[in-house]
């Protein structure tokens, strides 16, 4: 089975220093039909301005992911963190028992532009920690690089879920074939740029497509520097 979400129809937020599209229902945008995808919350594709950011404000008893797309987000945290995440890298915070942090476009010339994912955890009041990576770009180049797992030792940074992400960079022509972790999992395609056809549907940039009770799918890119995320999460 699958969903598809086109770009044009997600919600849409403009608060003159933020421009915010969700994928799901979050804020003032509410769409009955689209408050989560399985273990998937939150997906806000953000545009913040130069100089300006988010104040403090806390989470709990959820997975944050963050990956920047453009520009450097400062991020500092009631767990004493300080940090700049920049295009490459990807942040996730298992906010757990409860959090609080701010998030500020460092530059005061040009945007942030960056994804803030949530995803439901498979536990409870956790400790909440932070962690933050660099990801190698090359390792993306015409096949799937694994950026998050449940996993602490496997590749990339790990969530308190049974979930897998993944990045891809593809050239027009490459077909990829993706085969789920968990079988009972469903997986949301997120394309960042470019064209594709997955599983026989033809998706542009910004669009998402939801899979699911399906064990494996193809991917081939119709059009040079297709980008693509891949989240796989428990659906029911």
């Amino acid at each position: 089975m699958q969903i598809l979400h086109k770009a044009n129809t997600r919600g849409y937020a403009n608060h003159q220093w933020l421009k915010s599209f969700h994928t799901f229902s979050f804020a003032n945008y509410y769409n009955p039909e689209r408050v989560h995808f399985g273990a998937l919350r939150v997906l806000n594709d953000d545009e913040v301005a130069a100089g300006m950011g988010f104040g403090k404000h806390p989470h709990e008893n959820m997975e944050i992911i963050s990956i920047p797309l453009e520009g450097d987000l400062e991020h500092q945290d009631s767990m004493g963190n300080t940090t700049v995440i920049k295009n490459g890298d990807i942040q996730v915070m298992s906010a757990g028992t409860g959090i609080f942090h701010s998030e500020y476009n460092k530059n005061k010339d040009r945007l942030t532009k960056f994804l803030q994912i949530w995803v439901f955890p498979n536990q409870q009041n956790v400790t909440p920690r932070y962690d933050q990576i660099t990801l190698h770009k090359a390792d993306r180049k015409n096949c799937l690089q694994q950026i998050l797992s449940p996993n602490v030792a496997d590749e990339g940074v790990w969530i308190h879920q049974d979930a897998w992400f993944h990045l891809a960079d593809l050239d027009a022509g490459v077909k990829l074939n993706y085969t789920l972790k968990n079988p009972a999992n469903g997986v949301y395609v997120f394309v960042l740029a470019g064209d594709v056809l997955i599983n026989k549907q033809s998706l542009n940039q910004r669009d998402g497509l939801g899979l699911w009770e399906i064990n494996d799918f193809p991917i081939e890119a119709l059009s040079n520097q297709v980008e693509l995320l891949l989240m796989e999460v428990p659906i029911y």
